[in-house]
C-alpha cells in the first residue's frame, strides 16, 4: 500500500437527487468519491490508511468545483472530467487506474481487455484486485468494467451503484445519437 505524506484532505457530502456520497480533496485535487449512501466512517477509514495522520476538514467550498462536474455527469450533462485529481497507487494500480480514463463514456471493456491494454495478459485478476482499490469512484471509471460474459461483477460502490451508473450513460449515449 502507498502511504502519502501528511496533507490536509477536505471532505464534503455531495446530495443530489438519490445521489449521496462522500467525496474527498487535496490540495492537488480530487482524491476521493464513495460509496452511494455509505456512512462517512467508509471516507474516515480509507483517510486512515491511506494518508494516516493527515487532517480531515469537512470543508464544502474546496469541494464545491468537484461537486458541480459531478452533478453534470448524473444530469447527463457531462460525460467526461476536468478537474484534477490527486490518486496514489502502485505502478500496476496507477496502469490499471489510467486504463479505466481511457475507456469512452458509455461503452464497457472486460477485466481481460484492462490486462492487455495495460500488457500484462495474464493479470486478468491483479486487475480486478486494483479496480476494487479505486479511490475515485465515477471519476475514474471503473464502473465501465464488466465480466467477459457481460455480467455484472463486483463493484466498491455496490452492484445498485453500478448498474445507475452504466444505465446512466447509456440512456445519455442514445439520447445523443
Amino acid at each position: 500500500m502507498v502511504h502519502q505524506m501528511n496533507k490536509t484532505i477536505y471532505w464534503s457530502l455531495l446530495t443530489h437527487e438519490d445521489w449521496n456520497l462522500y467525496m474527498a480533496a487535496t490540495s492537488e485535487g480530487l482524491c476521493y468519491v464513495g460509496s452511494l449512501n455509505q456512512p462517512v466512517e467508509e471516507l474516515m477509514a480509507w483517510a486512515g490508511s491511506r494518508f494516516p495522520g493527515s487532517p480531515l476538514v469537512e470543508e464544502d467550498t474546496v469541494l464545491q468545483p468537484y461537486a458541480k462536474e459531478l452533478i453534470e455527469y448524473f444530469q447527463g450533462g457531462r460525460t467526461h472530467f476536468t478537474l484534477p485529481v490527486d490518486f496514489h497507487g502502485t505502478a500496476f494500480q496507477m496502469a490499471v487506474w489510467n486504463a479505466l480514463c481511457n475507456i469512452p463514456y458509455g461503452e464497457t471493456q472486460s477485466y481481460s481487455d484492462i490486462a492487455h491494454a495495460i500488457q500484462k495478459p495474464n493479470s486478468v485478476r491483479a486487475v480486478g484486485t486494483a479496480i476494487g482499490a479505486n479511490p475515485i469512484l465515477v471519476t475514474i471509471p471503473c464502473h465501465r468494467v464488466i465480466g467477459k460474459n457481460g455480467a455484472l461483477t463486483g463493484y466498491r460502490g455496490g452492484l445498485d451503484m453500478k448498474v445507475k451508473l452504466l444505465q446512466l450513460e447509456k440512456n445519455r449515449t442514445h439520447k445523443s445519437i
